[in-house]
């Protein structure tokens, strides 16, 4: 079993999500939630964001952390804080001893959705779904929870294809055989 973690950063609200992989590799909801950033200064703010997820990770223990890679926004302010967030993310993750893979929105979009230009509506509407919830998340926590199935469709994917290639590697090195043997 592999819990993966999905962290949808920003610098208000942070969206989490945990999904563990069961039963042949399927993703089923574990927890999900917000982490309100509600301080006044930005270094105040990425404080609560570090402890929040600290606490998140000693709860949950995850295997794997996915997060959403920066996109380019209309405001460079706003980027420039989002970027702050997600940095702060990245740096509790990794001190925590675990690796961070990172998606694009449209990514992620695409492997929960079908459609990388889909809107939160359908986000939210997909995770819903594809986790069996008996209603809908949060926005963010919905987003944090597309993260980390993204990751579980991207991991499985690796996984599956790493062991097709080690089969048909195997094949064809079992009947190499070099000169002189």
């Amino acid at each position: 079993m592999t819990k993966i973690l999905g962290i949808d950063p920003g610098s208000r609200i942070t969206g989490w999500g945990v999904v563990e992989l069961v039963q042949a590799r399927k993703p089923c909801y574990v927890a999900s939630g917000c982490i309100r950033l509600e301080a006044d200064t930005l270094g105040q703010k990425l404080a609560q964001l570090y402890a929040g997820l600290t606490d998140l990770i000693a709860v949950h223990q995850p295997d794997e952390v996915a997060i959403e890679q920066v996109f380019m926004a209309r405001n460079a302010d706003s980027a420039l804080k989002l970027g702050q967030a997600r940095g702060a993310a990245m740096v509790c993750v990794v001190n925590h001893g675990l690796a961070v893979a990172e998606y694009a929105a449209t990514e992620v979009k695409q492997a929960v959705v079908g459609k990388g230009s889909a809107d939160k509506t359908q986000v939210q509407h997909m995770v819903t779904a594809l986790l069996s919830l008996s209603g809908r998340p949060q926005a963010d926590a919905a987003d944090a929870l597309a993260i980390a199935l993204c990751h579980a469709h991207t991991h499985g994917g690796l996984v599956a294809m790493s062991g097709q290639l080690a089969r048909k590697r195997g094949s064809r090195w079992r009947d190499f055989k070099p000169e002189g043997y």
